[in-house]
């Protein structure tokens, strides 16, 4: 049984409904949210893997050492060195100037837990990278997950999240109660003084 049909065959066996299509660029930061469980994201990237897909996900360098190491680069972990996130888009840059079809399955909102804010790192990377962001969702009470809006960042933050929180208002996750609400520090951060 390949990847792809296993992947299907969980989905149907655990009554998940996919609803939409994933975008048609090679590569993408696919946004697996809300995230609420531990489960959330390994449905995303099931998703992925469900429509022949390769699924990538960032992890930090010490995950991919000693026996774990293999497992995770098997399951499309992409090591990372905190000490040098550029590196992350540079390889980001190089996948997509391969060609490579895959997404890169990013929890935004970071934790579990409810928060001010989410993390800004999938916008970056993928304004850095000059690659697309796909709103990826799942949803528990409907029991439905799959593929929503694909857009580029525009450079206006809050014009972008706008457009994610629009989408994400009846998306409530696994454990709705642990739900973050789609913003960015940056929305927040005071506007420069005009110079001159």
């Amino acid at each position: 049984m390949t990847s792809q049909a296993l992947a299907r065959r969980i989905l149907r066996t655990t009554g998940w409904t996919v609803q939409g299509e994933p975008p048609p660029d090679p590569v993408v930061v696919l946004v697996a949210a809300p995230h609420t469980s531990n489960w959330d994201f390994a449905v995303m990237l099931l998703l992925s893997r469900a429509f022949g897909i390769q699924a990538k996900f960032l992890g930090k360098q010490e995950l991919f050492r000693g026996p774990l190491g293999p497992f995770m680069r098997w399951t499309g972990g992409i090591s990372i060195d905190r000490e040098n996130p550029a590196g992350v888009v540079d390889e980001l840059v190089a996948h997509a100037s391969a060609a490579e079809r895959f997404q890169l399955v990013i929890a935004a909102e970071g934790t579990r837990k409810p928060k001010q804010y989410w993390k800004s790192g999938f916008y970056r990377m993928a304004e850095q990278a000059g690659i697309p962001i796909c709103l990826g969702f799942c949803d528990g009470p409907s029991r439905t997950m799959g593929y929503g809006p694909t857009f580029r960042p525009s450079g206006d933050v809050r014009a972008d999240m706008d457009l994610v929180r629009a989408f994400y208002a009846d998306k409530h996750g696994i454990n709705p109660e642990n739900r973050t609400e789609p913003r960015l520090r940056d929305e927040d951060a005071p506007a420069a003084e005009p110079t001159g």
